[in-house]
């Protein structure tokens, strides 16, 4: 995707992963994965500093750019001045992932119909669809807590992820993270039509074909091949880009 010139004061790195990331907004606006103000979707920024960009507290993701994304440290306090403020159920999940796992850099956290009806389920997962059996291995869960408001429960939830990609927060939602964003993107997806999949087919009679392990792990192996392919997963988040534009959604405030 062609990228705007930088904005005064940002560097061109930075200003590509901000241009990047309100992509990423207005694509889970656009795909209808939204909820209201709430939700928050970071990548961290280059650099010596612990320091990741985030969605201003109060805005509908369709009114994200690039340039009102706010740049905010692992302890949730504003890098730099901003008219909007930060949403601090945010901080607890997004910054202790951003500072203890060096192998990610975007951490998106949703919970659609789908994603949270699996995540009140005590067997979460099942792993026995086509998308399912690609997170096989994948997935860490964290038991619920409240609102993920409190510093404390920061190293409880970065032990349930521990090194996995995936983190099903029980009666809540999903934080998926990877290695940039268009990476983060195609597992966000294939996490949301996993869930969809098995909650339409809890909705029909007759048992479900459970898929034996070695299966599954074949279909993890192959998922995760396919993702270590930067080339795979940046056609997919530009397809879905140029979906998105072409329908008459995104690139607002460029």
């Amino acid at each position: 995707m062609s990228t705007p010139l930088p904005h005064p004061g940002v560097g061109a790195e930075e200003w590509r992963l901000r241009c990047e990331l309100t992509d990423f907004y207005h694509l889970v606006d656009f795909l209808g994965w939204t909820e209201m103000i709430f939700n928050h979707i970071s990548v961290r920024v280059p650099g010596p500093l612990d320091q990741y960009l985030v969605n201003p507290f109060g805005l509908n993701y369709s009114e994200i750019t690039p340039a009102n994304l706010l740049k905010v440290g692992v302890d949730g306090r504003l890098a730099e001045p901003s008219e909007y403020p930060a949403n601090p159920a945010g901080f607890a999940l997004h910054g202790v992932i951003h500072q203890t796992r060096r192998d990610v850099a975007c951490v998106a956290h949703t919970h659609t119909d789908a994603v949270s009806a699996v995540a009140m389920k005590r067997g979460g997962f099942e792993f026995n669809n086509f998308y399912a059996a690609q997170l096989f291995g994948r997935v860490g869960y964290h038991d619920f807590e409240g609102i993920t408001l409190y510093p404390d429960e920061r190293s409880r939830m970065i032990a349930s992820l521990g090194d996995k990609h995936v983190l099903v927060l029980r009666n809540h939602g999903v934080a998926v993270c990877e290695r940039d964003i268009p990476t983060t993107f195609t597992l966000l997806w294939t996490v949301q039509r996993a869930a969809e999949i098995q909650c339409r087919s809890g909705m029909l009679p007759g048992e479900d074909i459970v898929l034996a392990d070695a299966v599954r792990q074949r279909c993890r192996d192959a998922a995760a091949g396919l993702e270590t392919n930067a080339r795979l997963t940046r056609l997919v988040f530009d397809a879905a880009v140029r979906r998105m534009r072409a329908a008459g959604g995104g690139a607002a405030g460029r």
